[in-house]
């Protein structure tokens, strides 16, 4: 049976279109750190960052294949508000303090976004502007909470609803009643990003191997990272593998599960197609339990991704089946090419909420998983409160850290069966919440 991931390989817009040409060797040698990083995407990249900022700059960080292989390099590019998908469901760990605090946090991912790439002059197409889609009143009483909620987190930025026809104002499709224009959200080229991300990180002095996957890791007060060809050793070490583990840190395999998503790339669409699409040419998401989204590139094209419903499978032809779901939305869209299609995993934790902490016993192992699909700004959130635990610690650490993690049982051998049974029961309480 082909591997799924190679299968997915095949045609990735962020690959082929990819502003950076850097590329880092593989570790050939035995080298001691300050901090050693497994994982080259968003969260290994933008920890390590994080870190070197504040001085630490000793750090080592392994990649398997490439930088950017997993889902940094395999997404929609989406630049949302929020930290999970409902921060509600950690709220009982928490208490109102710790939701407020929370909130709070929750706004910083995208100003975070956007300052690092005017920091280092990163070219990654950073572009303003994300509309909150609802197909039905539910969905729209959910919108109006939402307003109140973006607007009194983040009071200075332009954030309204509309409703009937001036939600064409925003976008170009008949498939919806409400619009929660937010122009505070937006999108990015992942891949450049992260690219830009890594290349002001070796300006710190860190260093970046890539095909170096690890083999073994060996705890203690220094930990020892071995890979095929050489090794690191470092007082800290950070698991940042997300849905790329592959059961290297058993613990932590065992709180997450994979799912697919997938996404497809149009052909270059004429400006006045774009302008119908999206007036304010932002991205887009619906709020439905498993949501469709999108959004237009810098060259042009309709980028259009989502994941099945109900039952976990993988379809034959992704593409078609992306298509399909983008002609819903987009009809008059049927006689345009598709010129790219790919997709990966998504590691989802069972209460849909990023978890970092430690290892059981183990003080100096950090790891840092389970965006749920919310990878692109909560990982710039996320990393820069892990990078404080990993540092100087931070009361907002502490309050992220503490959130349990739920193992989820038949996470290997049982996978669709769980990922089917978890997306019915999040379709039909997402229908009567409104979410």
């Amino acid at each position: 049976m082909q591997d799924p991931i190679r299968r997915l390989d095949a045609l990735n817009y962020y690959t082929a279109t990819r502003k950076y040409d850097d590329s880092y060797p593989r570790l050939t040698q035995d080298l001691d750190a300050d901090v050693v990083v497994i994982g080259g995407g968003f969260s290994g990249i933008n920890t390590a960052l994080e870190l070197a900022e504040h001085g630490i700059t000793n750090i080592v960080v392994l990649e398997g294949r490439h930088l950017g292989y997993g889902g940094t390099g395999r997404n929609g590019g989406q630049v949302m508000a929020g930290i999970g998908h409902d921060i509600n469901l950690v709220a009982r760990h928490v208490g109102p303090e710790g939701m407020k605090s929370l909130f709070q946090i929750a706004s910083l991912g995208a100003g975070i976004l956007r300052g690092r790439a005017e920091k280092y002059g990163i070219d990654a197409d950073v572009h303003r502007g994300y509309g909150y889609l609802a197909t039905n009143a539910r969905q729209e009483r959910t919108l109006r909470a939402w307003q109140d909620e973006f607007r009194e987190a983040e009071p200075d930025e332009d954030i309204e609803l509309l409703t009937g026809p001036a939600v064409k104002d925003v976008i170009g499709s008949g498939a919806y009643c409400a619009v929660l224009k937010h122009m505070g959200g937006g999108h990015v080229h992942s891949l450049n990003l992260l690219l830009g991300e890594a290349r002001a990180l070796t300006g710190y002095g860190a260093r970046i191997f890539e095909n170096s996957e690890v083999i073994e890791v060996e705890y203690g007060g220094r930990i020892r990272v071995r890979t095929g060809s050489g090794s690191v050793t470092a007082s800290k070490l950070l698991w940042a593998c997300d849905s790329f583990l592959r059961r290297l840190e058993p613990s932590i395999h065992a709180k997450t599960i994979n799912t697919y998503s997938f996404q497809i790339a149009t052909d270059p669409l004429p400006d006045d197609l774009v302008a119908r699409i999206s007036p304010i040419r932002g991205a887009y998401s619906d709020i439905a339990p498993v949501i469709n989204y999108f959004r237009v590139t810098a060259e042009n094209r309709l980028l259009f991704g989502s994941a099945t419903r109900f039952v976990e499978y993988f379809p034959r032809d992704y593409a078609a089946w992306t298509r399909a779901l983008m002609l819903q939305i987009f009809p008059y869209l049927r006689d345009t090419g598709i010129a790219f299609a790919w997709g990966g995993p998504m590691a989802c934790s069972a209460n849909l909420f990023p978890q970092i902490g430690t290892l059981e016993g183990r003080p100096n192992a950090f790891f840092v998983q389970g965006y749920s699909g919310f990878g692109v700004t909560p990982s710039h959130i996320v990393c820069k409160i892990l990078a404080e635990g990993m540092s100087e610690g931070s009361a907002r650490y502490d309050l992220m850290s503490s959130i349990p993690h739920m193992r989820i049982l038949g996470r290997d051998r049982l996978r669709p069966a769980v990922m089917s049974a978890a997306k019915t029961w999040h379709q039909i309480t997402g229908y009567f919440h409104g979410r």
